[in-house]
This record gives structure tokens, sequence and C-alpha cells, in this order.
């Protein structure tokens, strides 16, 4: 039938892969892939023979529609990604839009995903998690995304390359605290799979002495204590008490927010609204 097949694949151990997965790698026309290198390798294990093209972050504008068009004119299609499911921290969600909005059939084919996989072994309380995947690289949009996340109840899950995990698990404590508790999975299903637990102070101490290899799963434990709810008025009080003790008013928005489910940049907008 003709489709645009989202293939789940293996995060590390090929044993993981789903036979309605290889199956469908095998019946489709094509296979539209993140890297058609490493993919290929999956592929000749499993003895499919299907075309590969390639489908990734660089070129999925321009190819997008060579895809659209196969679709329409009658072409099964598989999406495949390095490892795991499509369109999660992956390449996918436009084409999946493009083909939802032509009326092109668009099927699933579940497989392992590192998130839920890193949840399921955290030993973290909790039975809702927000999927976070990679935080902006630097900067004020990183320091935004981190302050948002500040009083999140639900479970936090992070995707984390080995050569900037330190900066990140720093970054973690600055804003949520050391005491979070946090497991972090390391080569999941392979055959270097490590699961380390403790607490986000803990972890920092723990790389500094161990160098991180491999990629990572952070999972995180959410805000335990409530967010105070204060009016308008209130935190302008607030604020304005902060600023009589010498805080400048980014300082007192950042502390501010850290007792309320309000962000830096709307405490900062309050805060120019107050005289000095």
């Amino acid at each position: 039938m003709a489709a645009l097949y989202l293939v789940g694949t293996p995060i590390g151990n090929l044993q993981d892969m789903t036979l309605r997965a290889i199956q469908t790698l095998k019946d489709v026309d094509l296979i539209a892939a993140e890297d058609t290198r490493h993919t290929g390798k999956l592929l000749q294990h499993f003895q499919i023979e299907t075309p590969l093209i390639s489908y990734h972050h660089h070129n999925r504008h321009e190819r997008l529609e060579e895809l659209l068009s196969r679709l329409k004119e009658g072409t099964a299609i598989a999406l495949v990604t390095d490892a795991g499911m499509p369109g999660i921290s992956d390449p996918g969600y436009e084409l999946v839009q493009a083909c939802a909005e032509a009326g092109i059939p668009v099927i699933p084919i579940p497989g392992v995903s590192a998130c839920v996989t890193a949840v399921s072994v955290a030993g973290i309380e909790g039975d809702r998690f927000c999927f976070e995947g990679f935080l902006p690289l630097k900067g004020k949009e990183r320091q935004e995304r981190l302050e948002q996340l500040q009083t999140e109840p639900r479970l936090l899950v992070f995707y984390e390359a080995p050569h900037r995990l330190r900066q990140t698990l720093g970054d973690l404590q600055t804003v949520l605290g050391g005491d979070r508790p946090v497991t972090l999975g390391r080569e999941l299903t392979k055959r270097f799979e490590e699961i380390w637990r403790g607490t986000l102070a803990e972890a920092i101490a723990y790389y500094q002495d161990h160098n991180p290899k491999g990629e990572y799963t952070l999972v995180i434990g959410g805000c335990s204590s409530p967010s105070r709810q204060l009016s308008e008025a209130a935190l302008k009080s607030e604020l304005q008490a902060l600023m009589a003790q010498g805080h400048s008013r980014s300082q007192a928005s950042r502390l501010l927010a850290q007792s309320t489910p309000l962000s830096r940049r709307d405490l900062y907008q309050l805060a120019l609204t107050l005289t000095d």
C-alpha cells in the first residue's frame, strides 16, 4: 500500500528489531534513512535489499518534495533514523505533517525508545514524565529553558552527548539544585551499557573522575515542593523587596523565579514596570 511507514529501529542491540519492522522494510519500495551508511549495516544484517535514499536534517527541505511526489505516485516509503523512532529528537516531523495534509496514510511501526527505556530503569518516584530531548546548546535560550523547568513536577528526560555531559550536569545543578535525584543511562542496550543513579551533585563528582563516553539519557526527579501562587501585586512587592536589598532587576527576577511558576523573563518584564 502506498503510505509512509515510520519504522522504529534498535537503539543499540540489533536483536531488539521487531519482526514487523523487518518485514515492513522488506516490503516497501524505498527506505528514507537519516544515515544511509548506518542503516545499510542494519539492512545487511537482516538481509534486506530495499533501495535507500538519504533524508536528514540538512537535506530535509529539498528531499521532502521528492518523497512526497513519490508517495503521491503510489510508492510505499519507510522512514528510519539511526536509532529509535523517527520524529523523536530526529528528522520526521515535517514529512509526517506534509503527508497528513496531502491525505497520505502514515503508519507507525513501533520500536524501542531510549527515553522510555531510561525511565523504566530510573527508579525515581513519579508516574509521569516530561521529554525534553537535547537542551539548547548555550546562551539565553538554554538558560530560559532550564528556568522553565525549575518547578516542573514530572520527571525530566534529556538526551546528551558525552562531550557536553559535564557542562549540562553543572547547569542542571545550578538551576534545579544538587539534591535532585538523577539516573544516567549510558549506551543503552549496547555492549558497554551502564546505569548510574544518585543526585545531580553526586553525578558531577562522579564524572570529575570518570570520562564520559557514549550517548547518555538523563532522567531527573521533578520538583517536589509546590510553587507559590502570587498575585501581580504580591510579585511586585517581592521584586521591590529584593531590589531594596541591592539586587538588580535581573538578579531579583532570577531569585524570585526559583520559588514561583513564572520564568525569569516574565518576572523581569514585570520588574521593568517598577520605579527605583
